[in-house]
C-alpha cells in the first residue's frame, strides 16, 4: 500500500487515543462529514430488557416510516455503500461492498474475494477500535442524508462475523460452567452490540443473563435462575 493510502487512512479513521465522543467528533471532522447537534453520544447505550435481551437506545425510537421510494433501510444500506466506496477510494483500497436488511437492522459487509484483506485490516485496527469509529462515521453520514439515526452494522474483512463466532463459545462455556457450579458467571466487559449476541446464545440454552456494571466495565453476568 502506498505512504499516501496509509496517511488517507489514519487521517480519518486512527482516533482510537480519544474518547468515544471524541472519537465520532474527530472522524467525522476529518472524513468531511458534519456532526449535527446532541447527536455525538452512544446510541447503543443499552439496558437489559424483559426478555434479558440489550434493547439500545436507538431501539426505542420509532423506525423510520417508509417513504414513497421504497424501504428506508433500502435507502440507508445506498446511501452507506455510497459513502464507504467513496472512502475506499479515499485510502485507495479495493474492497466489495456487501448490502443485506435483515430482523429490521441494515448490515453492511466489506470484503476484497480477489487479493488479500491485510489491506481491508487496517480499517478494521486493534480489538475492531477503528471498525467501531468507521461505523459511526457511516451511520453520521447516513443521519446527515436521511434525517434519520441508523441502526446499520458494519463488518470488514469478516472481524464481526469472526467476533460473534468467539463470544458464542464463550457464552456457552459460561453456560456450561453456571449449570456445573450453580455459581453466577461474571464474563468480561464487553460492547452493547457483543453483549446482545451473548444474551441470544444464554436465552436460547435456557439460561439467564443480566448486564451489571456502568460504561467500560459494563459486563454479562450468566446464571442459572434469574
Amino acid at each position: 500500500m502506498s505512504n499516501q493510502a496509509n496517511e488517507n487512512i489514519e487521517e480519518a479513521v486512527e482516533v482510537e487515543d480519544l474518547q468515544p465522543g471524541e472519537q465520532v467528533d474527530a472522524a467525522a471532522v476529518a472524513a468531511g462529514v458534519e456532526v449535527p447537534a446532541d447527536e455525538t453520544s452512544d446510541d447503543e447505550t443499552s439496558e437489559a430488557g424483559t426478555d434479558g435481551s440489550e434493547i439500545s437506545d436507538s431501539e426505542t425510537d420509532s423506525s423510520a416510516e417508509a417513504g414513497d421510494d421504497g424501504d428506508p433501510l433500502v435507502d440507508e444500506g445506498e446511501v452507506a455503500a455510497d459513502y464507504l466506496e467513496e472512502l475506499l477510494d479515499l485510502a485507495d483500497l479495493d474492497g466489495d461492498i456487501d448490502i443485506e436488511v435483515r430482523n429490521g437492522r441494515t448490515y453492511l459487509s466489506v470484503l476484497n474475494e480477489e487479493t488479500s484483506s491485510e489491506d481491508l485490516e487496517l480499517l478494521v485496527g486493534k480489538d475492531g477500535e477503528v471498525l467501531d469509529s468507521l461505523q459511526e462515521l457511516v451511520r453520521l453520514a447516513v443521519l446527515a442524508s436521511t434525517d434519520h439515526r441508523s441502526r446499520l452494522v458494519l463488518d470488514i474483512a469478516g472481524h464481526r462475523e469472526r467476533r460473534a463466532g468467539a463470544l458464542r463459545e464463550m457464552a456457552l462455556k459460561a453456560m456450561e460452567e453456571a449449570r456445573s457450579t450453580g455459581e453466577a458467571v461474571h464474563l468480561d466487559p464487553l460492547s452493547p452490540y457483543e453483549r446482545k449476541i451473548v444474551h441470544d446464545v444464554v436465552a436460547e440454552g435456557g439460561l439467564h443473563s443480566e448486564s451489571e456494571g456502568e460504561g467500560s466495565g459494563r459486563h454479562i453476568v450468566v446464571s442459572v435462575e434469574g
